[in-house]
């Protein structure tokens, strides 16, 4: 099954069920107003949409279809009661740190790395990201994320997978001139983390099929800048830590509330190959082997799409396409 918000709506926007195709959709008020609503009520509603999904793939007459289109949309979750992002994909923080000259700490490879981001305003799969100053150090990042419904403090990784009602792509935009200094803080990222867009659609784990095995996505995530390949290595590949341990971290001190968004952090393969899922890797890769990191973070006007493909090529989420453009502060 697979879930979107139009914006039309308010904050929380409104709440459509998708073919699976991408092609056709349907406001489902009389169901659920919002995903957020549908997720606190999942257990009495997830049928319910689910023959409206069926009904949307068997039936192109159906009253109250409309054609889909992606820049209609908000975020699957408009706004967000919590954002966690983990660091799954261990290589990518030690070639990182590698490059820095600072050595990993064991811990990293048995015990999560994840901070709180900001979850009040999240970004539409095609909304421009828009940031003060190209001097900041401007990156996408290509990663996966989950939604939970109500999970309770102390959950064990085995009770956890039942806990993840939805999958969904992400771009969690840095800013990485500012990262350091705020990591020498001691006190996690604030200003270096924007506001962070998702795919158009969030689908359900099942309908992965068996693209969704031990709480792992197994295919590759694609990354175009500006038009061309940038990276796609697979999400199922050199997972240190899958969605139900992420999702057993996030609770052990805490009770997750319904909508909690859990992402993986960047997707990163050993194999260099597949490109990497944001510049800074591509740059400590180029900096590790030859000394000097060459491509530059992003302008205003450069362009990043985010897809995933099954394996008949088709697409699954829909894409993340957006643009980097100039925000200007103008007084109410």
């Amino acid at each position: 099954m697979k879930l979107a918000s139009l914006k039309a709506g308010g904050r929380d926007g409104t709440l459509v069920v998708v073919n699976e195709t991408l092609t056709r959709a349907m406001a489902v008020p009389g169901i659920a107003p919002t995903l957020q609503d549908a997720l606190e009520r999942w257990d009495s509603v997830h049928s319910h949409l689910r023959v409206i999904y069926e009904d949307l793939n068997n039936n192109e007459k159906l009253a109250g279809i409309f054609a889909f289109d992606p820049k209609e949309l908000a975020s699957p979750l408009p706004r967000a009661y919590q954002w966690l992002d983990g660091s799954a994909y261990v290589n990518h923080v030690e070639l990182v740190r590698k490059s820095r000259g600072v050595d990993m700490p064991e811990s990293f490879w048995t015990d999560p790395l994840m901070y709180q981001g900001g979850s009040d305003t999240l970004l539409g799969p095609c909304d421009d990201i828009p940031l003060p100053d190209e001097k900041h150090g401007i990156d996408f990042e290509a990663e996966i994320a989950i939604i939970t419904d109500d999970v309770p403090m102390g959950v064990s990784e085995a009770d956890a997978a039942k806990h993840i009602k939805l999958v969904m792509l992400v771009n969690d935009v840095s800013l990485r001139y500012l990262a350091m200094p705020e990591i020498a803080k001691g006190f996690g990222f604030l200003q270096a983390k924007p506001a962070t867009a998702f795919s158009p659609v969030a689908v359900t784990p099942e309908s992965l099929g068996e693209s969704w095995n031990d709480g792992k996505v197994l295919l590759p995530l694609r990354t175009s800048y500006n038009g061309e390949l940038f990276g796609q290595p697979n999400c199922g590949v050199d997972m240190v830590f899958n969605f139900p341990k992420l999702v057993s971290h996030a609770a052990r001190t805490r009770f997750l509330s319904a909508g909690t968004i859990i992402g993986s952090g960047t997707v990163s393969n050993k194999d260099k190959s597949v490109g990497p899922s944001c510049i800074v890797e591509k740059r400590t890769l180029e900096k590790l082997e030859t000394g000097d990191s060459t491509t530059p973070f992003m302008k205003f006007g450069d362009k990043v799409k985010i897809e995933m493909l099954d394996n008949y090529g088709k697409t699954i989420f829909g894409a993340i396409e957006q643009t980097v453009v100039q925000y200007h502060y103008q007084k109410a």
